[in-house]
């Protein structure tokens, strides 16, 4: 932060650090310090803009500071303030697990949509990262049984946090998708869900750096959709009772691809489009 400023306010702040931002081509400039100043300041985000002559300590600029720096290096802000909000529930989450996207919050709504009567569930997330996904779905249908499965014990010990802190309790335990044998379930599930690795290797040149430098690689990137969305279709068939459903967010340039492998483990399949009206999500179910 330049020394020349005499005393920093909350508007001189927001826009010394919405231009350096834009020099160091961080996304969302102005979205950004905003987000800082209101975790330093602990107030809202909207507030900010009540308290634009408001003077910053000496001790709110030596936070502030670090965590500027952080940003300007294009680290995520949700890592650097330690959570993010999904639906209704408080997400912490840092270099184990994935940040939580918008596309994610639907595929949450679209099962709650669908079993907006069912009173008794029991549902299982492959590949839980930070829980946000089932700790969502127990907030919103608290008599549902909901449990989630990784295969970092890193991210489970996150999830295990995330539903302690968001007082609801969800079961999270160690499994791989890609080897089936590894999914620690005996009785038939109602509904299985998963937001699974999706990114091709060759992808990676094409994210954001804040997303391929910071985020987990292991829950980015998939060598072989192929093999990842038939050994989910195992799992599934393996753990879902006869009705059962599986809801799967995709990544859209490959749902084509991703449709023809169910057609061809003979499952009754649909696309679903997310906001911005892009093939994301897959309810299937057997025939």
């Amino acid at each position: 932060m330049s020394s020349k400023v005499e005393e920093w306010t909350v508007l001189s702040m927001l826009e010394w650090a919405t231009d350096f931002f834009k020099e160091k081509s961080i996304p969302d400039p102005r979205h950004s310090i905003e987000w800082l100043l209101a975790e330093t300041l602990k107030i809202k985000r909207l507030d900010l803009y009540l308290k634009y002559d408001r003077p910053l300590s000496k001790k709110e600029l030596d936070m502030l500071r670090p965590m500027v720096k952080r940003r300007a290096n294009h680290e995520p802000l949700q890592y650097i303030i330690g959570f993010d909000d999904f639906m209704n529930a408080r997400i912490s989450v840092n270099e184990h697990v994935l940040i939580p996207r918008i596309e994610t919050e639907q595929l949450v709504e679209i099962i709650l949509d669908e079993h907006s009567t069912d009173t008794d569930k029991s549902v299982l997330d492959l590949g839980t990262g930070s829980g946000c996904i089932p700790i969502a779905l127990k907030m919103e249908r608290p008599n549902w049984q909901v449990s989630g499965i990784d295969i970092s014990r890193e991210a489970l010990t996150v999830a295990r946090e995330n539903a302690m802190q968001n007082e609801v309790e969800v079961s999270f335990s160690e499994g791989d998708i890609l080897s089936p044998e590894t999914i620690p379930f005996d009785q038939p599930l109602d509904v299985i869900v998963s937001n699974p690795p999706y990114v091709k290797p060759d992808e990676k040149a094409l994210l954001e750096s804040q997303v391929k430098e910071y985020e987990p690689h292991q829950a980015l990137f998939c060598d072989d959709l192929d093999e990842m969305y038939r050994n989910i279709i195992t799992i599934a068939q393996q753990h879902l009772s006869d009705t059962g459903m599986l809801y799967l967010e995709i990544h859209e340039k490959y749902a084509n691809e991703i449709m023809g492998i169910f057609d061809q483990n003979q499952w009754k399949a649909a696309l679903r489009k997310d906001y911005d009206k892009k093939p994301r999500f897959i309810v299937a179910q057997r025939k």
